[in-house]
């Protein structure tokens, strides 16, 4: 991966581990209570690096190599399939054909530089915040008093799940909306993803992250400004609030982190049904997470390999966390998934994102009490669907709780529309001055 500029412009200890209370309710706790790619070591080519930056915002640009692609292609052309599942299902995993048929089409069909294009269609700086460099995106709306936020991305996404919404955010007049639902948008990529620096040393999650953030906003500019996230996005959001970072007035969950359960006394049915939801989960969907927060390493060595392992590996979660029956072409483009597969492949980021999880999932990704502003949305097609009840426990100023009508865990990926309502709705919620 070669780029070129261009001209231009204290941690609070966590309520609970989610791990942990996962592994208690598996056991029967709550039984009671209910863009370097070459097979030579020596030769391989390592992609061109980043160019270095200081804490000045510097202008940013995507400038893909040929070699990088090619050398891309050669892989999946190369790539040695193991034997069909003995299921009829995704319950082993990808089924072999579903997975053979998107690598064909991402090694003849799929045009990265679309993408490209796209990303150097907007605003992007890199600049460097506590030792590492962080790459965003930063798009101004045209209304004068629109109010700045911030959205970050989980994993296996990027800032490629939030490109369908930055035109409605920031112009919500040419897209259904009113001035006042107008954003300055900033959309950063996490510490070990995309074209952010790779951390080198532990030490860097989602507290660090969040204080991270708080220094980007100040340094745009914005002393008032509003936070949004899912996945990883939502344990940054959730860590801003918790150490009140300055400026933050409010924030936006999409996945609210309401595990361990805030049980009170025998839980009701509705309790019943979103604890299984989180036993379920634990029992058969978070291999991946056990994994990546124990080995991230040794799972990075077979990704940073093989672009098909990379495309499985996401593609997983795309059939498994979205709307879609398994179906998840129905919901997302199959360019657009391999825009964000890509953005993983070409930037080697299989390891480095992967590291998050040893950092935070075991420890920061869990239950904060908040006295902040706190506005949620539950998509139907999300891992688990906590009661409301849930969230009136542990935010003390929730001030909008909706459940929309259609998406899943990748809200802007795979329901733009409706997630600029939400958060249109949810902001109009909330006076200014929070």
């Amino acid at each position: 991966m070669s780029t070129t500029p261009r001209a231009g412009a204290n941690a609070v200890p966590a309520d609970g581990s989610r791990r942990d209370i996962l592994v208690g309710i598996a056991r029967g706790a709550l039984a009671g209570a209910a863009v370097a790619m070459g097979s030579d070591v020596a030769a391989q080519p390592s992609p061109a690096p980043l160019p270095r930056v200081t804490e000045a915002v510097t202008p940013f640009r995507v400038a893909t190599s040929r070699a990088a692609i090619g050398e891309a292609r050669r892989r999946l052309q190369a790539t040695r399939w193991p034997e069909r599942q003995t299921t009829d299902d995704w319950r082993q995993g990808v089924p072999l054909a579903t997975i053979q048929a998107l690598v064909a089409y991402w090694r003849t069909a799929y045009d990265w530089r679309r993408l490209e294009r796209r990303l150097n269609a907007y605003p992007q700086f890199r600049t460097e915040i506590d030792g590492l460099t962080i790459h965003f995106l930063h798009v101004r709306s045209p209304h004068e008093h629109a109010r700045p936020i911030i959205l970050t991305h989980g994993w296996p996404g990027s800032i490629v799940e939030f490109l369908n919404v930055i035109g409605p955010l920031t112009n919500p007049t040419k897209h259904g909306g009113q001035p006042e639902d107008a954003f300055h948008v900033v959309v950063p990529s996490l510490p070990g993803f995309g074209f952010s620096d790779k951390p080198t040393e532990s030490g860097w999650g989602l507290p660090r992250i969040a204080r991270a953030w708080s220094v980007l906003m100040r340094r745009l500019g914005y002393t008032d400004y509003l936070a949004q996230g899912g996945d990883w996005g939502a344990g940054v959001t959730t860590w801003m609030a918790k150490q009140h970072v300055e400026g933050l007035a409010a924030i936006h969950l999409n996945l609210p982190i309401l595990f361990p359960p805030p049980l009170e006394g025998e839980p009701n049915q509705a309790e019943k049904a979103t604890i299984a939801q989180l036993v379920a989960f634990n029992d058969k969907k978070s291999g991946y997470a056990k994994i990546q927060s124990t080995r991230p390493q040794t799972i990075g060595y077979a990704l940073a390999d093989s672009p098909a392992g990379q495309a499985a590996w996401i593609y997983e979660k795309l059939g498994e966390w979205t709307e879609s029956n398994y179906e998840p072409e129905r919901e997302i483009s199959r360019d657009e998934m391999l825009d964000n597969i890509s953005l993983y492949w070409l930037t080697n980021t299989a390891a480095s994102s992967a590291r998050l999880y040893y950092e935070s999932f075991a420890t920061d990704f869990s239950t904060q009490r908040l006295d902040l502003p706190v506005a949620v949305s539950i998509f139907p097609g999300e891992l688990f669907l906590p009661p409301r009840l849930w969230g009136e426990r542990v935010y003390s100023r929730l001030f909008y709780w909706n459940e929309a009508a259609h998406g899943g865990h990748f809200a802007a990926f795979e329901q733009p529309a409706v997630f600029v309502e939400e958060l249109r709705a949810a902001f109009r919620a909330l006076p200014r001055g929070g």
